[in-house]
């Protein structure tokens, strides 16, 4: 039986016998839980009239079974102040088990695909965050529409247009939880065959796979994915990364995206375009998206995960006409994954301009990370070539051949946390592997980040051919 304990703050749950001495069999019970570690040391209990209300129990007999307690050194009771469990008084539970201290961690971050945590604009966002709060309506506090709060698709109609050169209207934006969310979403109405680029995350990779999409590598270069020739004919979905193709970093040449545009008008495909980290340009003119060649056949992908935070979970599909019922009927007829107050939060924080703002900021810091890092190099190892840096939050440093495994192991012993550019090439793909080491440089904290690549240009010094 449970019985609610207002004044305590606590639930009591009693197991007591329907018959028989209940005096008896609730002392015990409570002798019990104290034992058990359930009434931990210090916790108010009900009052006895409260108790014997919830417990059907006459008055008496509660208080006689608390004056039992108190005498045998369980409870202690105060004028005033109620009934306690007392402190100190030792569990019967099991022994607590032995752990082995689990292994430190790295001393520095250099994976790549994390912001800097610790510039999450907390005060703007929490100014959004109660702006939104209170002017939501309250329809905005039933369940959730699956295209996304309109507030929200509004908001990123008129940004996107005006900072990535996106053609939309809020019709045709679709708020999802994250480009993976996104991913599966569009793998789960689009035919089986998907040309991918030879290189990309492989988390992206087993999403297609576990969907049961039949892959077909297209080769990279320092333009970006090799769309020239002819696209396996089986094709009919084309997955892309043009503005900063991930991870070599390469632009997709205007010709490229001509031709990939050209493909999917003449043969009826939809080009997926993820633009991962597009606010992000250093050295040249931003790159707009390849959506706005080609929008009844582009499916431009975005999020928040490399702007502003993954933990916030909100991303969004920009679909032609024909596609939005499709990925709406895919998602269900409830939102299952993206708050709405996070949309309307971020709706806010857009209107406002603090997204803007905080976007200027980073790319400012992230430019001069880069900068630093690619100068130290440079100084300390010039043999080594820097590639992939005019645009994002990381840089592929090449490697000749048979040095990635031995110079990330050097990594890992110095307490870097880095990744091997190998890995993420395509398994299906019939060219070989490039080598080399991808280096993220946003995530580390200011206070270490200067230590952090003077390590890397020490492993890579030390790692001999």
């Amino acid at each position: 039986m449970t019985a609610p304990a207002p004044d305590s703050g606590a639930d009591l749950h009693l197991d007591l016998p329907v018959e028989g001495a209940r005096r008896t069999a609730l002392a015990h019970a409570l002798r019990d839980a104290v034992r058990t570690g359930r009434l931990a040391g210090g916790t108010r209990l009900p009052p006895y009239r409260t108790l014997a209300a919830d417990l059907g129990l006459a008055r008496n007999a509660v208080a006689d079974a608390y004056a039992e307690l108190v005498a045998e050194g369980w409870f202690t009771a105060r004028q005033g102040s109620g009934t306690h469990v007392a402190e100190g008084v030792a569990a019967a539970g099991p022994p607590a088990p032995t752990t082995t201290p689990a292994p430190p961690g790295p001393r520095h971050d250099l994976l790549q695909g994390k912001p800097d945590p610790a510039s999450f604009p907390r005060g703007p966002w929490a100014t959004s965050a109660r702006r939104a709060l209170t002017q939501a309506p309250t329809e905005a506090f039933g369940p959730g529409d699956p295209q996304g709060r309109p507030e929200l698709r509004q908001a990123l109609a008129a940004y996107l247009s005006r900072a990535r050169g996106v053609r939309t209207t809020p019709a045709n934006i679709v708020i999802c939880s994250g480009f993976a969310n996104g991913l599966r979403l569009l793998a789960a109405i689009r035919p089986r065959d998907w040309a991918v680029e030879a290189y990309g995350l492989p988390f992206h990779h087993s999403i297609l796979d576990t969907a049961g999409v039949h892959p077909h590598p297209i080769p990279v270069d320092e333009d970006g994915a090799q769309l020239t020739g002819e696209l396996p004919s089986p094709a009919g979905t084309l997955l892309l990364t043009p503005a900063h193709q991930f991870p070599t970093g390469a632009r997709l040449l205007p010709s490229r995206r001509a031709a990939a545009t050209e493909w999917a008008r003449s043969t009826g495909g939809v080009i997926v375009e993820d633009d991962y980290d597009g606010e992000f340009r250093y050295d040249r003119k931003p790159v707009g998206a390849l959506q706005g060649l080609a929008p009844g056949h582009v499916v431009y992908a975005g999020s928040l995960s490399k702007s502003l935070s993954p933990a916030l979970r909100l991303g969004w599909l920009v679909l032609p006409d024909h596609l939005v019922e499709q990925v709406l009927a895919a998602k269900g007829l409830r939102e299952s994954w993206a708050s709405a107050l996070d949309q309307l939060a971020l709706a806010d924080f857009i209107e406002c301009g603090a997204y803007d703002r905080h976007v200027r900021r980073m790319r400012l810091r992230y430019r001069a990370r880069r900068d630093h890092l690619v100068s130290v190099l440079s100084a300390r190892t010039p043999h080594i070539r820097v590639t992939g840096i005019s645009a994002g939050l990381h840089a592929v440093l090449d490697l000749p051949p048979g040095r990635e495994a031995p110079t990330l192991a050097a990594a890992r012993a110095a307490g870097l946390a880095l990744d091997g550019l190998s890995s993420y090439h395509h398994p299906s793909s019939p060219t070989p592997p490039r080598e080399g080491l991808v280096v993220g440089y946003a995530s580390p904290p200011n206070t270490s980040f200067t230590r952090a690549v003077d390590a890397l240009a020490e492993v890579i010094h030390g790692v001999k051919p």
